[in-house]
């Protein structure tokens, strides 16, 4: 399982139409990807402005699906609203071994 840890600054003004937008993503990639098993959207708690996404996918192949589909554009498509760059943290699971089926198996 591949797993990328993401973390994102949003501009104060523009925390609506991202939240809509990240929402269209991490919900269809759980609806629509079988290789997504999961997408969390998580807000950090010292700073309202900072948010991290907690993706699990089958492989490497499943992540390049994922950057093909029109709910993951949606999300692209409000890059206005990031206040700096997109850190991305790609690992691999370690524990749980069996992978993550809490939407799949």
């Amino acid at each position: 399982m591949l797993v990328n840890w993401v973390k994102v600054r949003i501009k104060p003004e523009g925390v609506q139409r991202f939240l809509e937008a990240i929402e269209v993503d991490a919900l269809g990639s759980e609806r629509d990807e079988p290789g997504c098993m999961r997408f969390d959207v998580l807000q950090d708690v010292t700073d309202p402005q900072v948010y991290y996404f907690y993706e699990v996918y089958r492989d490497q192949a499943a992540l390049d699906e994922h950057r093909t589909m029109p709910h993951y554009a949606v999300w692209r498509g409000v890059a206005d609203v990031l206040d700096g760059p997109v850190e991305i943290t790609g690992t691999n699971s370690v524990f749980p071994a069996a992978g993550f089926g809490r939407h799949k198996q």
